[in-house]
């Protein structure tokens, strides 16, 4: 079943085209790494998909619902972007936790506020709320750090905090924006650890990610994007191995020279 379908999005931040009829899809469990050098579009991509920035044309439909129209977008409201944005969770690459709250407050802050909004926040919510964040706090490994506040936690705990708490809201697809790039190099593997342990789960996920092996290892589809452009996609470990447009070659050789 086809979980994600992006359609001839384009994004322009005044005279500089950023993504250039960017079309994919995205099947419901598989994961989709996207590579490319810094400056390709490829953040900027995640961004449109997480409503935090407006193509300017083009249409995302998940689980057969089209959810933007760039054509109609004026027409919605506050309340049905925030509703949109559901759709997907992103973990940014600098973990965006709240100092002020413990691991376990920053995982189920989102979920209370929506609880609230709805008129749901009675005490037999507050609970389940509660023992939900503790459950996806165990699950990223952190059940002994959850009264933990950010400045306690190394990098790679603060990650995994961000990704229990973009879990918490349960969304169809999860994104990752180079989820280890602000991290020591030894801090990189228990947080893309718990990356693997979602795909092997079966999880819907977009990772940008400068990662190689990882991605070959871990996604099942490749997209190489280069100056807003999709050059090349296909099977992971096929594009990563035996890339065929001469653009990726050049880009996977830079980076195995400094690797």
């Amino acid at each position: 079943m086809e979980m994600l379908n992006v359609a001839h999005i384009q994004k322009s931040f005044g005279k500089v085209e950023v993504l250039k009829d960017i079309s994919f899809s995205l099947e419901q469990g598989q994961s989709l790494a996207i590579i490319g050098s810094s400056g390709s579009g490829k953040t900027t991509l995640l961004r449109c998909l997480n409503f935090l920035e407006t193509p300017d044309v083009g249409t995302i439909t998940v689980g057969g619902e089209q959810i933007f129209n760039a054509e109609a977008h004026a027409k919605y409201s506050d309340k049905d972007i925030r509703k949109k944005r559901l759709k997907f969770g992103l973990v940014f690459q600098s973990f965006n936790l709240f100092p002020q709250y413990t691991a376990l407050e920053n995982v189920t802050l989102a979920c209370k506020l929506m609880a609230k909004e709805q008129k749901k926040l009675n005490k037999q919510e507050l609970e389940a709320i509660q023992q939900k964040g503790i459950e996806l706090l165990t699950q990223v490994g952190l059940a002994d750090r959850m009264h933990n506040y950010p400045h306690q936690l190394s990098g790679g705990q603060q990650q995994r905090v961000a990704i229990a708490r973009a879990l918490a809201l349960e969304p169809d697809i999860l994104c990752f924006d180079e989820p280890t790039s602000a991290l020591d190099p030894e801090l990189t593997g228990e947080v893309l650890k718990v990356i693997r342990s979602l795909a092997d789960r079966k999880m819907t996920m977009i990772i940008v990610t400068h990662e190689m092996a990882f991605a070959r290892d871990v996604a099942d589809q490749i997209i190489f994007m280069d100056g807003g452009v999709i050059v090349e996609q296909g099977p992971a470990r096929e594009v990563i191995e035996h890339p065929q447009e001469e653009r990726t070659k050049q880009f996977l050789a830079r980076y195995n020279e400094n690797n």
